[in-house]
C-alpha cells in the first residue's frame, strides 16, 4: 500500500513585539495611543485552550487599524487568568502583533516611538517562528 503524508506549514503573516512595562493593560494602551497616535479600542478577551480538557485561559486584548494600509494592530497580555499566551518569553508583560503589510521603516519608527514612552522598559521585535508555543498566537 502506498502511502503518501500530507505536511504543512503554518504561515506566521504577522509582526511581533514583546512589551515589558509595571503599567496594566489599559495604561499601557493609553500611552501608546498618546504617544503614537494610535486608537487602542479593548474588545472581548483572547480565549486560549492552553490546557487541554479544561476552560479556556483569558487574555486581555486591544485592537487597532490603518484604514489605508488595512494594516491591523493588537495589543495582548501575555500573563492571562489562569497561565501565559507565550510562557517561554515570562519576561514580556505584553505583546503588539502587527497584521498585514508594514513598511520596515514603519516598523522601526513604531519600535523606537514604544522605546522612548519612559513607562515601557523595552520594547522589542520577536521572531514568531522561533516561539515554541506560536499557534496560541493564532486567533
Amino acid at each position: 500500500m502506498n502511502r503518501k503524508f500530507l505536511k504543512f506549514e503554518i504561515d506566521f503573516d504577522f509582526v511581533l513585539i514583546a512589551v515589558t512595562s509595571s503599567l496594566k493593560d489599559y495604561r499601557v494602551c493609553f500611552l501608546i495611543n498618546k504617544y503614537l497616535n494610535f486608537n487602542f479600542v479593548k474588545t472581548d478577551d483572547l480565549e486560549v485552550d492552553i490546557y487541554p480538557g479544561s476552560e479556556p485561559v483569558l487574555f486581555s486584548l486591544y485592537r487597532y487599524s490603518w484604514e489605508t494600509t488595512e494594516t491591523d494592530f493588537f495589543f495582548i497580555g501575555n500573563k492571562g487568568s489562569d497561565g501565559y499566551l507565550v510562557p517561554e518569553i515570562k519576561s514580556a508583560d505584553y505583546f503588539l502583533m502587527i497584521r498585514n503589510y508594514i513598511d520596515d521603516n514603519e516598523l522601526d519608527t513604531i519600535i523606537s516611538s514604544l522605546n522612548k514612552i519612559p513607562e515601557i522598559v523595552a520594547a522589542v521585535k520577536i521572531d514568531p517562528k522561533k516561539i515554541k508555543s506560536r499557534e496560541n498566537l493564532l486567533f
